[in-house]
C-alpha cells in the first residue's frame, strides 16, 4: 500500500516574520524557509509505517514554486521514496491544494494520504478536510496515534474533551498533530541519497486543476503592541478597574 504525504514550504518557525511595508503580505526575501513542522511529523509517521512493513512506498508531494524541491529532498532524506512537485507561482489556497492532491491521488491510487493538520504560515487547517470531501474518503484529523491493520486505520485523535479513537476504512485521509511523533534527525548520508531519488514535476494544468485564487487578501498587518500593565494596591482596586475601566465585569 502506498502513502501520499503532502508537505509545504513555509518560513522557518524560528524566524520572526515581518509584514511588507505596503501591507500586501509577509516579507520572505532572504528569509530562511523550511518544511512545515506538522508536515514533517506526517512524513516521519509515513516512514515509520513503512519501516513496520505496513506501507510499501511513501510519496511526498509539494505544491508551489521551484524552491519547494528543497523541501521535497528533505522529506526524501527522512525516508520518503520519491517526490512530486506541482510547480506554480500562483498563490495557492487550501481548496486549490486539495484539488491538486485529489488529482494526484487519482493518479497514484494511494491507500492513505497524510498531511499536517495545518500550516504555520496561514493556519488554515482546511486542506485535509477538503481533500477528504472531494475524494469522498473517511478522515481523521489531529491524530496523536496511528495504527494500520486488516485494511483499516485505527486513529487516536485529540479533541477538546480528551482523546477519541476512530476506525477508518481505507483509503483514508489523516492529518497529524504535534504529539504523534518526534521527527528524526536527518543525517548527511541520507541527504546525499535523497539527491538521487526520483522527483517528478507537473504543472496544475497537467492535472486539469484551476488554481486561481478565490479569496483576495486586502491587507496584512501586525497585531497591535500590548500596552504595559499596572499594579493595583488591593483586590478592591482591581475590581474597580475591571468594572469601570475595562468594563469586563
Amino acid at each position: 500500500m502506498k502513502a501520499l504525504v503532502a508537505v509545504k514550504r513555509v518560513v522557518d518557525y524560528n524566524v520572526k516574520v515581518r509584514v511588507k511595508s505596503d501591507q500586501s503580505g509577509v516579507d520572505i526575501a532572504n528569509v530562511k524557509m523550511s518544511m512545515n513542522p506538522f508536515d514533517e511529523i506526517a512524513v516521519e509517521e509515513a516512514v515509520r509505517l513503512k519501516e513496520k512493513g505496513v506501507l510499501s512506498e511513501v510519496i511526498v508531494v509539494s505544491c508551489g514554486v521551484t524552491q519547494c524541491q528543497e523541501t521535497l529532498r528533505t522529506a526524501m532524506a527522512i525516508g520518503a521514496d520519491r517526490g512530486i512537485l506541482v510547480e506554480t507561482t500562483e498563490e495557492l489556497q487550501p481548496l486549490a491544494v486539495a484539488k491538486l492532491l485529489k488529482a494526484l491521488a487519482d493518479k497514484e491510487q494511494p491507500g492513505l494520504v497524510i498531511l499536517g493538520k495545518q500550516a504555520i504560515d496561514d493556519d488554515c487547517n482546511q486542506t485535509g478536510q477538503m481533500l477528504a470531501a472531494l475524494a469522498d474518503w473517511p478522515q481523521a484529523t489531529f491524530a496523536s496515534k496511528v495504527e494500520l491493520a486488516d485494511g483499516h486505520a485505527l486513529v487516536t485523535r485529540e479533541v477538546d474533551g480528551g482523546l477519541e479513537t476512530l476506525k477508518l476504512s481505507m483509503p483514508a485521509v489523516i492529518t497529524t498533530d504535534l504529539r504523534l511523533n518526534e521527527p528524526r534527525y536527518v543525517t548527511l548520508p541520507n541527504i546525499m541519497k535523497a539527491k538521487k531519488k526520483q522527483l517528478d514535476i507537473f504543472k496544475p494544468e497537467d492535472l486539469g486543476v484551476n488554481v486561481s485564487p478565490r479569496i483576495k487578501t486586502l491587507k496584512v498587518s501586525e497585531p497591535p503592541k500590548r500596552s504595559a500593565g499596572i499594579k493595583v494596591a488591593d483586590v478592591a482596586a482591581l475590581v474597580d478597574k475591571l468594572k469601570n475601566e475595562a468594563k469586563v465585569i
